[in-house]
């Protein structure tokens, strides 16, 4: 029998130009949230920095780049490398966290909404092709795809576009050790609802937020330098705490959207993770096998792109997915009737999931 299924037909992702090594940061001073100048050689801060999150060399957009732009083109290469019309979208959702922040004036822009930018940069005409934005921390673009997900199998629409972007780069702390985390990107993923007796794109997935004591763990704060006289505010976090969080949290979750869709760990495929720290997934990535029985994990599972392309928040997971699909990341593949898992987990504090199987 027939149904209606949730499932991807186009990809697409924009990745800077711009290559950050961490040999930028040899000069940086870094200050403790206290105010007090580290000491530490510099050198040895940034090896411990790679030592930790495995990050050797990140994405910056050029100064006359913002999150529309790069949004955009990730849109715009979606839409052409699928050949689907611009037109025929009835959503155009783009998760972010910052706006629009411009190199040279370091205030979040809002309005208009990134999503309707990018709808006025595609040029598209239907005034039916509702644009919105979706702040959610870095599991947005995951959520992005939940919320079609429901507007595709309502019947209500047909085809959505989901953007996931973000240029952080703009807005971290100079002074802070965590600045070199950040990066910036955009990927984007189009779902279409199709008629179907094969079980197949979005089988399951499952969300949480835990705000009461985990809220403000990620928030926007002064500079940790006590002599910057500048006014803008910056990303912080607290780093062991979000990382507890994360290993006692996302492993739970994960299974949870596995467990709903009536599979177990041994028949995904792929893990597609948020690229937020690579010492931190791998450990998530352990415990959810350890639910299932499992001591280890095939490496080969988990992809990984945090080494080069760093912490892009929203875009992560996407550029990730689009990277295997074009078949840009040696070794990797997803093949037909393959079952995917994307997860993240990020400010809210907010971890989402979704159990995908790719159509035969």
């Amino acid at each position: 029998m027939k149904q209606r299924r949730t499932v991807i037909v186009g990809t697409g992702k924009y990745i800077p130009e711009q290559i950050i090594p961490n040999s930028h940061f040899m000069n940086a001073k870094f200050y403790d949230e206290s105010g007090q100048r580290f000491t530490t050689d510099q050198e040895e801060i940034i090896e411990k920095f790679v030592k930790i999150t495995g990050i050797k060399e990140r994405r910056w957009a050029t100064d006359n780049q913002v999150a529309s732009d790069l949004g955009y083109l990730a849109a715009k290469d979606a839409l052409e490398s699928s050949g689907i019309d611009p037109e025929s979208l009835d959503y155009i959702i783009y998760a972010h966290n910052f706006g629009d922040v411009p190199a040279h004036n370091k205030h979040t822009d809002l309005v208009p909404a990134l999503a309707s930018r990018v709808k006025h940069k595609l040029g598209i005409i239907n005034p039916k092709t509702i644009a919105y934005d979706l702040p959610f921390g870095c599991p947005g673009w995951v959520q992005g795809m939940i919320h079609s997900h429901y507007f595709l199998n309502s019947g209500d629409a047909k085809r959505a576009l989901i953007i996931g972007g973000d240029t952080l780069s703009r807005i971290f702390d100079p002074h802070d050790r965590d600045s070199m985390i950040y990066a910036d990107g955009a990927g984007a993923t189009i779902l279409e609802a199709v008629e179907s007796d094969q079980e197949d794109g979005i089988l399951a997935h499952a969300t949480r937020s835990d705000t009461l004591e985990h809220a403000f763990e990620l928030w926007m704060d002064s500079s940790y330098n006590p002599k910057y006289t500048g006014n803008e505010v910056y990303l912080k976090m607290y780093g062991r705490k979000l990382y507890n969080y994360a290993l006692t949290n996302v492993p739970g979750l994960v299974k949870e959207s596995i467990d709903k869709a009536g599979l177990s760990i041994e028949n995904v495929d792929k893990i597609l993770i948020h690229q937020a720290n690579e010492k931190m997934d791998e450990a998530i990535i352990q415990r959810l096998f350890r639910l299932y029985g499992h001591r280890s994990y095939p490496k080969d599972k988990v992809p990984m792109t945090i080494s080069w392309l760093g912490n892009s928040s929203v875009a992560t997971v996407p550029t990730l997915l689009d990277l295997i699909l074009k078949n840009e990341m040696k070794g990797q593949e997803i093949k037909p009737g393959n079952i995917i898992v994307l997860a993240s987990v990020g400010a809210g504090l907010n971890i989402n999931s979704i159990v995908y199987k790719v159509p035969e």
